[in-house]
């Protein structure tokens, strides 16, 4: 209707139409600059504010202890014709169950079972689900708390070298531990962990290593593991047995950091050691590429990783602000 009125004015009074239209315009350019005295907000952004606010989100996190730990002890003496030593950290009595040469295809559909109808709990529920598709199984008692070494290895008359080309039908091993005693399993939301093991060999010649880690609840649903990628000044410093392909990963991430071997210093107790203002403890995981680097008054401030400059879509803390005033306290 007005667009038709402004029509009709100019067609009958062209001058009485542009008096109308400049009066508008000196009005609102009055009340832009504050001719009349009156204040209206007007909104300038330019492109490093609206990066901050940008709104990442903060992911909801559920705590839940885990019963079962396992790593590889001395990786790089690990071989098919060898054998492999695992160490065990459990919080109760479980079984580790060791699959060699396990069909990769039977295995995640033992995990698809597990999330739909059948729970794996004990090794016999992961042999069926299996259907057997193995080529040899060993079993050990873990104690409580005990952290011992146990020493696996594929027995010499099934002469077999190595896997195949990648890729292959069949990892060279699968572990497996549970729980041992029926009533632990009701305690525990994680009832089982499966881990997947790469062992070198003939044709694949790659460092041994833990490939996958997933974690089996009670209630149907499996979780995969990840890794977490620390800043280089963390708590935790590379040993010195590590491998080469290990030292030249740690090197990298320490040129990333805009740091040299020599310019990092032995960490201490207390380390703070957020890549930004280096006066915060790192308690912030950036998803998806999983960094470690912010600590809680910078990680407002960025919505792309200073590690890796991808784009932000999810974060969660380590630990809340109670439990690190708690460890202050326990500190002093």
């Amino acid at each position: 209707m007005a667009a038709v009125f402004l029509v009709t004015l100019y067609e009958y009074s062209p001058l009485f139409y542009i008096a109308v239209v400049f009066t508008c315009f000196i009005v609102t350019t009055g009340l832009v600059l504050g001719w009349f005295g009156w204040d209206v907000p007007v909104i300038l952004r330019n492109s490093e504010e609206t990066q901050f606010n940008t709104r990442v989100f903060k992911k909801q996190m559920r705590q839940v202890k885990n019963p079962f730990g396992l790593e590889i002890t001395n990786p790089s003496s690990a071989s098919i014709t060898t054998g492999i030593t695992l160490t065990t950290d459990c919080l109760e009595d479980s079984l580790l169950t060791c699959y060699w040469g396990c069909s990769v295809q039977k295995l995640y559909g033992a995990l698809q079972k597990h999330f739909y109808c059948f729970r794996i709990s004990t090794p016999q529920a992961l042999e069926d689900a299996l259907y057997s598709e193995y080529l040899y199984q060993e079993q050990y008692f873990i104690k409580k708390d005990s952290k011992e070494e146990i020493y696996c290895q594929l027995p010499r008359d099934t002469k077999i070298e190595d896997f195949g080309t990648v890729p292959r039908s069949r990892y060279p091993l699968v572990a497996l531990l549970t729980l041992a005693d029926e009533n632990d399993r009701e305690i525990y939301d994680i009832i089982s962990m499966v881990s997947v093991i790469h062992i070198p060999d003939k044709t694949y010649k790659l460092p041994c290593r833990i490939l996958y880690q997933y974690l089996l609840l009670a209630q149907g649903q499996f979780h995969d593991l990840k890794q977490l990628f620390m800043s280089a000044n963390s708590n935790s410093t590379p040993s010195s047995n590590s491998s080469p392909e290990e030292k030249s990963t740690d090197r990298n991430l320490l040129e990333k950091a805009g740091l040299s071997e020599s310019e990092v210093e032995p960490p201490e107790e207390n380390s703070k050691d957020c890549v930004v203002c280096q006066n915060g403890t790192v308690n912030w995981v950036l998803l998806p590429c999983r960094h470690t680097c912010l600590c809680d008054g910078c990680v407002r401030y960025f919505q792309q990783c200073p590690m890796c400059r991808q784009f932000v879509q999810e974060s969660f803390a380590l630990c809340s602000q109670k439990e690190q005033e708690k460890d202050k306290l326990k500190a002093l």
